[in-house]
């Protein structure tokens, strides 16, 4: 195959998978990689490709996001070791914003709190009477 039909042949399947929702999950991206190193492609110029591919598409990729969350935790958490429900409110407004309408409100605090649980900044100020992230998790069926 030449470079402009491996082009092609990428673009198409990344398109494919963001077809119907505009969103590539973790799992479509693996497919997305694997499918470019079958054709040849390192795996780096396979990543920025569908990345590229991505912004001119107005698509969202979740391993962006889960970057961007981990990033705006860590740095709520790092200054006193942890997050309160403002600095939480305000994570989910950017990260709402980003995810550009493709999740629901829902989706976007359970993978807000996944990533908090899995870097270990899950250390939350509680308020005077109430715990707002165990009510939080509990609403989620966390």
């Amino acid at each position: 195959m030449e470079l402009d039909d491996i082009k092609k042949r990428f673009v198409s399947e990344i398109k494919l998978r963001a077809y119907d929702d505009k969103y590539i999950d973790r799992g479509e991206e693996r497919e997305i990689l694997q499918i470019a190193i079958q054709l040849g492609v390192s795996i780096d110029s396979a990543r920025s490709a569908l990345v590229q591919v991505c912004d001119e598409n107005n698509y969202v990729m979740e391993t962006a996001l889960l970057k961007q969350i981990k990033d705006q935790v860590e740095a709520a958490a790092g200054n006193d070791g942890m997050v309160d429900q403002k600095e939480f409110d305000l994570i989910f407004a950017n990260i709402k914003r980003a995810v550009q309408n493709k999740k629901n409100d829902r989706e976007v605090k359970r993978m807000i709190v996944t990533v908090m649980e899995e870097t270990g900044n899950n250390k939350i100020k509680k308020g005077w009477f109430s715990n707002w992230y165990a009510t939080l998790k509990q609403d989620l069926g966390m």
